[in-house]
C-alpha cells in the first residue's frame, strides 16, 4: 500500500516553509508517497487548540498513516522532540503537549524520544531537519530505531477532556469549539460572547440570520450561521469561552451551567 503522510502544521500558505518541508519529504520518502496537506493554518503558537484540532481531525485517516505535527513555538529550545503510534498511525512532532490529546484518548499508545540530531540541523526549523527524515524512515517501511529511544509517555500532558473554547475559525466564519459532538445534548443553549445559541442540526433548517451550534462532520461542537460569518457577527476570537445553559423556555431557572474545565468529565 502507497504510504501517506499527512502535514499538520500552523506554517501558513504563503510563506516558503511547507515547500521546504515538503521538498525534505521528497527527497527521502518512497517515490509516489502521498503528501497530504490537512492543515497549514492551525492556530499560531496556540498549542491547546492545535491539540484538540489534530486529536479529531486524525480520526478520518487510514491505520499507517504518518502524521507530521508542527505548532512549535519552543523550537530549538529545551522541549524534546518525540514519535508516537497511537491506535495504529504514527505522529512525529514537538513534545510540548501537541500530540498529548490524541495519545490520552488512543485504545493504545507508545512513545519514543528522538534522540538522533542531524549535521545541520536548523535551530528554527526542525520540521524539515528532524521531523521530516522521521516521517520518510517510516513511509520507507523502516523504523528509525537508531534515531529514537523509548519512553513511558510524552513530557508535556495536556488534559484530555474536552476544551470549552473557541478553538479555529475557518474561511467562512465558522468557529469550531473544543467540545466532542455529542457531549452535550441537543436541548441545551451554548453562550458564546454573550449570547445565547441554540441547536439546529444542518444550515439549510438553520433561520436566517441567526446564530446557532450544531455538532460538525469531525466530531466537535460548532458555532455558525447560514450563508454569513458567526465570527463576524458574534465578535468571536480564538480561546472565546463558551458555557452550557438551559434553553430559555426550559422549566426551572435558567441558568448558566459551566462547561467541564480541561481534563474533567463532559456534560452530558
Amino acid at each position: 500500500m502507497t504510504a501517506m503522510i499527512v502535514l499538520f502544521t500552523d506554517f501558513g500558505a504563503l510563506d516558503p516553509y511547507v515547500g521546504q518541508l515538503k521538498a525534505a519529504l521528497v527527497r527521502e520518502a518512497p517515490a509516489g508517497t502521498a503528501l497530504i496537506d490537512l492543515l497549514h493554518e492551525a492556530p499560531r503558537f496556540d498549542v491547546a487548540s492545535g491539540a484538540h484540532l489534530l486529536a479529531a481531525l486524525h480520526t478520518a485517516f487510514p491505520a499507517g498513516s504518518i502524521f507530521v505535527c508542527v505548532v512549535d513555538p519552543g523550537v530549538g529550545g529545551a522541549r524534546a522532540a518525540a514519535l508516537v503510534r497511537a491506535d495504529d498511525k504514527w505522529f512525529v512532532g514537538p513534545d510540548n503537549g501537541l500530540l498529548s490529546v490524541l495519545a490520552a484518548r488512543a485504545t493504545g499508545a507508545e512513545t519514543w524520544q528522538v534522540s538522533w540530531r542531524p549535521p545541520g540541523l536548523s535551530a528554527s526549523f526542525h520540521a524539515r531537519d528532524l521531523f521530516a527524515p522521521i516521517a520518510a524512515a517510516l513511509a520507507r517501511g523502516e523504523f528509525p530505531a537508531a534515531r529514537v529511544r523509548p519512553v513511558h509517555g510524552l513530557d508535556v500532558r495536556l488534559p484530555a477532556g474536552d476544551l470549552a473554547q473557541v478553538i479555529y475559525i475557518d474561511h467562512y466564519g465558522n468557529a469550531m469549539t473544543g467540545l466532542r459532538a455529542g457531549s452535550l445534548a441537543h436541548d441545551r443553549e451554548l453562550e458564546v460572547a454573550g449570547r445565547r445559541l441554540a441547536y439546529t442540526r444542518i444550515f439549510a433548517e438553520a433561520p436566517a440570520g441567526q446564530p446557532f451550534w450544531y455538532d460538525n462532520s469531525i466530531g466537535l461542537i460548532e458555532l455558525a450561521i447560514e450563508r454569513a460569518s458567526a465570527a463576524a457577527a458574534l465578535g468571536l476570537r480564538l480561546g472565546d469561552a463558551v458555557t452550557a445553559c438551559a434553553a430559555a423556555g426550559a422549566r426551572g431557572h435558567a441558568a448558566s451551567t459551566p462547561m467541564p474545565k480541561p481534563g474533567s468529565s463532559s456534560p452530558q
